[in-house]
């Protein structure tokens, strides 16, 4: 990616909401670039959305939780098809704190859940359902849990701080 396609994609991570009169002034290139830029960035899919990001505990979500989880050995991709359809089907009150759920490797685990929750009580309702999923193996389920009520934040999850770390990251490389 040429580092003006960069700057510009940090300066909209940073606030999607800015004209792009004030992007040009932020990269230090004219407008009708900025513009060119962008559109080029979202028709090449590098661009996918433009989004607000809410304090959630404000609006209710107290808990943020990371949960690390393995499938049994041996689950076929029918199998693992099951579970997926199994895990979509449950109850919306529950599984709709998930933002994320994915396959990896790390942890001693081969998957992983990102959820938001109002309290502890919603949190281990989720984690009695993912329990209960079919093919799961119950030994391997480990959380991590953040109070997002806590003021004391070594560096929030933000897009603004992504896009700084990709500037600062490119920067580096040259």
């Amino acid at each position: 990616m040429k580092e003006v396609e960069l700057r510009v994609l940090a300066e909209l991570m940073k606030n999607s909401r800015r004209s792009d009169r004030d992007i040009a002034k932020a990269v230090r290139v004219s407008q009708p670039t900025v513009t060119r830029t962008i559109k080029k960035l979202e028709k090449e899919g590098c661009l996918q959305e433009y989004t607000a990001l809410p304090n959630f505990s404000k609006i209710g979500h107290h808990l943020f939780a990371l949960t690390f989880f393995s499938w049994k050995k041996g689950v076929n991709a029918q199998e693992s098809e099951a579970a997926r359809r199994w895990a979509i089907e449950r109850s919306p009150g529950v599984s709709s704190n998930v933002i994320l759920v994915e396959r990896g490797i790390g942890l001693n685990h081969d998957s992983f859940m990102a959820s938001f929750h109002k309290d502890y009580s919603s949190y281990t309702k989720l984690i009695q359902q993912v329990k209960n999923a079919p093919y799961m193996d119950q030994s391997k389920l480990e959380s991590f849990i953040v109070n997002l009520d806590d003021k004391i934040h070594y560096r929030s999850l933000t897009l603004s701080t992504v896009a700084m770390h990709l500037l600062s990251e490119n920067e580096r490389k040259e």
